[in-house]
């Protein structure tokens, strides 16, 4: 699907005018009726507010992928993170399963570790 019928899919499924979209991103809906009908094109900053405004990632609204956002798009749990199924890669490695184990026993003990210090400070 390309850029112009995405923004227009995007936009109608969140029931918002031409208007008000421009308003959220601070262009006008002239601009929004010739992204929707290919004869203009947002610059990057553009991209990116209207990106954050629908929640998902500019590749999505560019077509380069299908998925709205990245599967762990804002994932902040390192816990999660660990666990999850996919791979995992620190520094472009993939880490292995018992590697991904490992750190998560050795975030525990931190964790642990700042609790009791901080109890002790606390009495």
């Amino acid at each position: 699907m390309d850029f112009p019928t995405r923004l227009k899919q995007l936009r109608l499924e969140h029931k918002l005018t031409q208007e008000q979209l421009g308003k959220k991103i601070n262009v006008t809906k002239v601009s929004i009726s010739g992204y929707e009908n290919g004869t203009r094109t947002p610059d990057v900053e553009t991209l990116q507010k209207i990106a954050d405004v629908f929640d998902v990632s500019v590749d999505y609204l560019l077509g380069r992928t299908d998925e709205p956002t990245p599967k762990y798009k804002g994932e902040t749990d390192i816990k999660k993170i660990l666990e999850q199924q996919e791979k995992a890669h620190w520094d472009g490695r993939e880490l292995t399963e018992e590697e991904r184990r490992y750190l998560s026993r050795l975030i525990r003990v931190a964790i642990q570790r700042d609790e009791e210090a901080a109890e002790k400070k606390r009495n």
